[in-house]
């Protein structure tokens, strides 16, 4: 037995060596050798690509594992050897940095198996551009990789698609923007969509394609155009070869439908469209597919007092209206409701002649007057000058009030800036026309205190006629303030000491009252003197400061 064991090769045989073997038997799951062991070496039949080109007493080389296992059997590989075999010629033909092939092999965690004659790592990072979300799709396929890393005590070797991909996609890259240039057409799929635009690949390029150049006509999105991984075929609009940045355009690549719009939408022509938007300021109408004119909201309606044009109209609303002038430069069209009724400004002259009465409800009150609606949509302004003859009208409240009927003369008309003057006043006779039939220097009158001041008080007279009783004409003594002697309401009696036609304006005197006639024609002569700015204008602003 000694002399057959020395005969042989066992004793010679090393775990982790390449023997030769001969193969014996080939069954249906493995392969059996004959290793000059002990016992016959087996090896699966999945090692081999197929196990049907073998041949009974073919020698083969096998990677010697184990010299037993725990049955006292060898241990052998054929995958192995070929494995080892690889691994020694990939070290002494393949260096970090340098390309070769491989198939995919299956997936792990992280990436793929990629058999390059030994198995390699390939990185999910590394596979594509993008990470790719389905690695299915890649098993199977033979592909050039670059190699990026080689452990040789581990036998670890790791492999990149990606950056052979942006290798080539630079030199692409250099080469595009060595040819395009603007107004060019190029083919290109779209890689990323934002809120702005959207990025093509130009195939090794990627370009911007702006949101504003996507369309002639509104969008709000560039999603409503296009999809991630759609082709699409866009035009050069500009190219920045320092900074490699190129901006492209979709919509150029079609005919400009502000082409020749002049002849399509001529002025005072009567179109249709489809409300596409809405603003505070008027309505965006869609005429065709990138062509929008805008129906300001002055342009509604000739008497409805549109505030916000979502009181007549909405989103997707077919509406007819009049063209009312173009400005092709800047691609805007002016659009009319109103023009398509007759304007009823028109008729004011004749419906409403200067010298005419007329009826109407108070709308509206501002501090310089009251705005009164003749009919719908016309309306009528009173100035606060114009609403008596007597009082001194501060404010339009204090003749009328809001929803009032109120009679007027219409004083002027101007349809072209739609405006009527109308006057209540001039309903009556102006009583300062006649002022000394009523009342003469010395008279003792009587009234009624209608308004306190700072500077004195407003007495209503008779037939209307407002009196002032300066502070310096109410007592004797010196008065500071006037509410102390006097209040609203209260019936006085006073002497008539100035009478000023021009200004429209009759001084009274309280400690006058009891005067006899040369008192009160020295007092009259002593008050003339004070002129009218030192006894109303001051005290008008004292006035105000103190209400």
């Amino acid at each position: 037995m000694e002399e057959l064991l020395a005969q042989s090769q066992f004793t010679q045989l090393t775990e982790g060596q390449i023997i030769k073997g001969t193969v014996t038997e080939i069954r249906e799951h493995d392969v059996v050798l004959d290793i000059g062991a002990k016992a016959e070496g087996i090896v699966p039949a999945h090692e081999f690509n197929d196990v049907g080109e073998l041949q009974i007493g073919e020698e083969i080389e096998v990677y010697l594992e184990r010299l037993e296992d725990r049955d006292g059997n060898p241990v052998v590989s054929y995958d192995k050897a070929q494995q080892k075999k690889n691994w020694e010629n990939i070290l002494a033909k393949c260096d970090e940095g340098s390309v070769i092939s491989g198939r995919v092999k299956g997936k792990v965690k992280g990436g793929l198996v990629v058999n390059i004659g030994v198995d390699a790592f390939l990185p999910a990072s590394q596979i594509d551009i993008q990470p790719p979300k389905n690695l299915e799709q890649y098993l199977g396929q033979t592909y050039d990789f670059k190699v990026l890393k080689i452990n040789t005590e581990r036998r670890n070797i790791v492999v990149s698609r990606r950056e052979l991909i942006e290798e080539q996609r630079q030199e692409k890259r250099r080469k595009l923007l060595a040819e395009i240039k603007p107004g060019d057409v190029r083919p290109g799929t779209v890689k990323n969509i934002t809120d702005y635009g959207a990025f093509i690949d130009l195939d090794g390029l990627d370009g911007l394609l702006h949101i504003t150049d996507m369309s002639w006509g509104r969008i709000s999105h560039p999603s409503e155009m296009l999809k991630v991984g759609e082709e699409v075929k866009v035009m050069i609009i500009e190219v920045d070869r320092d900074r490699e940045r190129v901006s492209l355009g979709l919509k150029q690549t079609t005919e400009n439908p502000w082409e020749g719009i002049e002849n399509r939408y001529p002025v005072n022509a009567k179109v249709r469209g489809r409300v596409v938007n809405l603003v505070n300021y008027g309505a965006f109408v869609e005429l065709e597919e990138g062509v929008e004119g805008l129906v300001h909201v002055t342009e509604m309606s000739w008497v409805k007092r549109i505030n916000k044009p979502s009181e007549l109209l909405k989103v997707g609303d077919e509406i007819e209206a009049v063209v009312l002038g173009i400005n092709k430069e800047e691609q805007k069209i002016s659009l009319s409701l109103r023009q398509l009724e007759p304007n009823p400004w028109d008729m004011v002259r004749h419906n409403y002649p200067v010298g005419a009465r007329v009826r109407g409800k108070v709308r509206n009150l501002t501090s310089y007057g009251a705005f009164v609606e003749l009919e719908e949509g016309i309306d009528g302004m009173v100035h606060v000058s114009d609403m008596s003859w007597t009082r001194k009208i501060n404010h339009p409240s204090e003749a009328v009030k809001k929803g009032d009927e109120i009679d007027a003369i219409v004083l002027d008309v101007d349809a072209q800036n739609q405006r009527i003057s109308l006057g209540m006043k001039q309903l009556a006779t102006d009583p300062w026309d006649e002022i000394d039939t009523y009342f003469k220097i010395g008279d003792l009158v009587k009234g009624t205190v209608s308004k306190i001041t700072s500077y004195g008080a407003f007495v209503e007279l008779k037939e209307g006629i407002d009196g002032l009783v300066h502070i310096s004409q109410i007592s004797e003594d010196r008065v500071e303030k006037v509410k102390d002697y006097l209040k609203v309401g209260e019936e006085i009696e006073a002497r008539v000491i100035k009478i000023d036609r021009d200004e429209r304006r009759i001084g009274l005197s309280i400690k006058a009252a009891g005067y006899d006639e040369a008192q009160v024609r020295a007092e009259s002569q002593a008050f003339s003197s004070i002129s009218g700015d030192e006894l109303t204008s001051l005290g008008d602003i004292l006035d105000e400061a103190t209400r």
